[in-house]
């Protein structure tokens, strides 16, 4: 892995379910940029993960905590703008989420309220504690993970769509709120990508989703992911609260 000379002062970046597909994929493209330093998130660590925090322990800290405890996104605000040894949070990429699939009269309560929780009630909680800092310093970028679910729906994903649709419009009710501090706020909507995930796709079920982007591809992560970082950048300046669609055309 190449990683870029260091910058005297990296901004601060959280990453939240960054153990695996999307969120690693983001903290991988984060770190060969000398301008950053990345607190990764997630519930359970990966050897991914913490081979590139032994590559680069001055600028990468991975952060095991669940976002779908409220009590543990308190402890996570207070570490990573208070008691972390990089600078006060710049960027916050909400991007931890389950997938809960299954048709809603049979789906366990226990699965709807974890699906919202980690999906929808993580992201606002961690956002409300994490921008305080932003506002006192005026700065700052919220990146929300959200799904094209949450717009076309699916089949067998009413809850999981339910969260990402929600997320879509906190993200842009809260570009209003927060422009007014110089902060942006926008989300990504992937489209089924090649990961772990849709590995466990029947085939003939994969390839009707294949079939409807007119490049007949899915995105992949590391697409995704130069999304997500540029939207963090000062190249996007002018970009809030817009919902940004990566899916190879498939909902055109």
């Amino acid at each position: 892995m190449k990683v870029e000379k260091q910058s005297e002062t990296p901004r601060h970046i959280i990453v939240t379910g960054a153990s695996r597909g999307l969120g690693l994929a983001i903290v991988k493209a984060l770190i060969v940029n000398s301008n950053y330093c990345i607190s990764a998130v997630s519930r359970r660590g990966s050897r991914d993960l913490d081979e590139m925090q032994m590559q680069c322990p001055e600028r990468l800290n991975a952060i095991k905590y669940d976002c779908s405890d409220s009590n543990q996104i308190k402890e996570l605000a207070k570490f990573v703008t208070n008691a972390s040894s990089f600078t006060a949070p710049y960027a916050l990429i909400n991007n931890a989420a389950v997938g809960t699939d299954g048709v809603l009269a049979t789906l366990h309560e226990s699965d709807i309220y974890d699906c919202i929780r980690t999906n929808l009630l993580g992201p606002i909680l961690l956002t409300k504690l994490i921008s305080r800092s932003m506002i006192k310093r005026r700065e700052g970028v919220i990146l929300n993970i959200a799904s094209i679910i949450g717009t076309t729906g699916f089949s067998g994903l009413s809850v999981y769509g339910a969260s990402k649709a929600g997320l879509i419009g906190f993200t842009k009710s809260l570009s209003r709120e927060l422009g007014k501090a110089n902060i942006r706020v926008n989300s990504v909507s992937p489209g089924y990508m090649s990961t772990a995930m849709t590995d466990g796709i029947k085939n003939g079920h994969l390839n009707s989703i294949v079939r409807r982007s007119p490049f007949r591809r899915l995105a992949s992560v590391d697409e995704v992911a130069a999304l997500c970082v540029w939207l963090i950048s000062d190249n996007a300046a002018a970009i809030t609260g817009q919902d940004y669609t990566a899916d190879y055309g498939s909902t055109a």
